[in-house]
């Protein structure tokens, strides 16, 4: 059986639960991380030196790093569906699947800390501002991209959409007023209602 190391608040750790449900694995998921502690121990730093959820296990595979342990699990699962096999499309969901890490992710990551790790009184409202104007920027190309096709990486789901449905989770749940995407809204609301979901896109942001 999978191990997942990780607290279910984490938007990574969710990456890795809503892949291993949307392939059917079954798997142990041990909280682990903030308030729940267990990462700075010996024990775990020898498995992830940087004490950092998720982390998983799979017999003797031991992986950190959200996203590469997405790939791995659609890589031995589901090669030719989640995995593309084809390399033109591997490598755009590859893409979409880097880019939620170093520009969706940074753009929208300041507000949610702001409403949901800082005291009312303690907010900066214009580091909010800057970070709901270059993640609705963001939104509004991954719009244009799903009014052309109906999943990130082509006419079916790949690996790509998951981590990019696990920020557009987050970015639902901030408690501000946000623009229609259309495109974006009805893909999202696809993914939501997948079995697979339950669990994860239901489970309220801490």
């Amino acid at each position: 059986m999978l191990s997942i190391w990780g607290r279910i608040s984490s938007i990574n750790v969710r990456k890795v639960v809503y892949a291993a449900q949307e392939l059917g694995l079954a798997f142990q998921r041990i909280d682990a991380g903030s308030e729940f502690g267990i990462v700075r121990t010996p024990d775990y730093l020898a498995r992830n030196p940087n004490a950092l959820v998720p982390l998983l296990e799979d017999g003797e595979v031991q992986l950190w790093e959200s996203n590469v342990i997405v790939r791995y699990l659609c890589a031995r699962h589901s090669p030719g569906a989640l995995y593309p096999l084809d390399l033109a499309q591997r490598f755009d969901a590859e893409r979409w699947m880097d880019w939620q890490q170093t520009t969706l992710n940074p753009a929208g990551r300041p507000a949610f800390v702001q409403w949901f790790r800082t005291p009312a009184d303690k907010r900066n409202m214009a580091a909010i501002a800057e970070s709901t104007a270059a993640t609705e920027g963001l939104l509004a190309l991954l719009d244009a991209h799903l009014a052309r096709q109906p999943f990130m990486a082509g006419e079916r789901m790949t690996m790509a959409d998951i981590p990019i449905a696990c920020e557009v989770h987050r970015w639902h749940a901030l408690p501000q007023a946000r623009p229609a995407h259309p495109n974006l809204d009805r893909w999202y609301n696809t993914l939501r209602s997948r079995p697979a979901a339950r669990g994860v896109f239901d489970f309220p942001l801490t």
